[in-house]
């Protein structure tokens, strides 16, 4: 059966060349990505790689204490599961839906065998990794440096370059578990933003009203991370209009953060 989600959807195989994605279309699985699942714990095997879709995956690098904080996103950018053909078979990483949506799943094998033949393939994804990899230092670097406000308005616009839509359904708590900083920090960051009237917002919901306002107010790192996609992804061929006949799977959901189990199955980057 046809699906209306198209894998072009998702800019890296889109970027593939007909070639390459036509060995690997007759393997992806559509699945839906609801808020909360974990595609990965840290340390897991890696069974899958992810492509979203229309979900959005965050990256929680995990604290012996039990905390965590965001180390980088995945939209419809990119994949989740790098370490696979970085050499790794484990991730060091927590993969965890942010926002629901639906994407598509891969065998990690059938993607190593591509990626092995060292042609296209490989020089794409290794230029994502090291887009994924400047979006994590800056990160760091803007954690550090740049108050709370500032990193709200970066992760605010991060996450819409990869929706559709201006309206994002996340909790405060949970932003202030992505940034790593107090909730009490995130309210009275998401207030003085309210009342610049950049956004508006109420428990679990948060509507962008003044998106050029976020951009003048944001810090150096959201620039940074967009410059170095587009740099890195800008000259990669684009399929149009290619949808694909896929299987679907669903993802078998365990509440909080517990690993899940799955069942059977760029230019316009962030």
């Amino acid at each position: 059966m046809d699906s209306p989600i198209d894998p072009n959807q998702n800019h890296l195989l889109a970027a593939l060349l007909d070639t390459e994605f036509d060995r690997l279309a007759p393997y992806l699985e559509l699945v839906p990505m609801l808020l909360g699942d974990v595609l990965y714990e840290s340390g897991g095997k890696l069974q899958y790689v992810y492509f979203p879709v229309t979900a959005i995956v965050s990256l929680h690098y995990l604290l012996e204490n039990g905390g965590s904080s965001e180390i980088a996103g995945v939209g419809n950018e990119g994949l989740v599961g790098i370490s696979l053909f970085m050499g790794g078979d484990t991730t060091p990483s927590r993969a965890i839906v942010q926002t629901g949506g639906h994407g598509y799943r891969l065998k990690a094998h059938i993607l190593l065998e591509e990626f092995n033949r060292a042609g296209p393939v490989l020089r794409l994804l290794l230029r994502y990794t090291q887009a994924l990899i400047t979006q994590m230092s800056q990160t760091a670097v803007c954690n550090r440096h740049h108050s709370v406000e500032q990193q709200l308005c970066r992760w605010l616009l991060l996450t819409l370059d990869r929706m559709s839509g201006n309206d994002l359904t996340i909790t405060q708590e949970l932003i202030a578990n992505m940034l790593g900083v107090r909730r009490e920090g995130v309210t009275e960051a998401a207030g003085r933003l309210q009342n610049y009237g950049f956004i508006s917002y109420r428990r679990g919901h948060i509507h962008v009203i003044n998106r050029v306002g976020l951009e003048e107010h944001v810090c150096e790192c959201y620039g940074v991370v967009k410059k170095e996609f587009a740099r890195l992804l800008s000259d990669v061929l684009q399929r149009q209009g290619k949808a694909i006949p896929v299987a679907s799977a669903p993802i078998v959901r365990k509440t909080g953060y517990a690993q899940n189990s799955v069942q059977s199955n760029i230019q316009g980057c962030i």
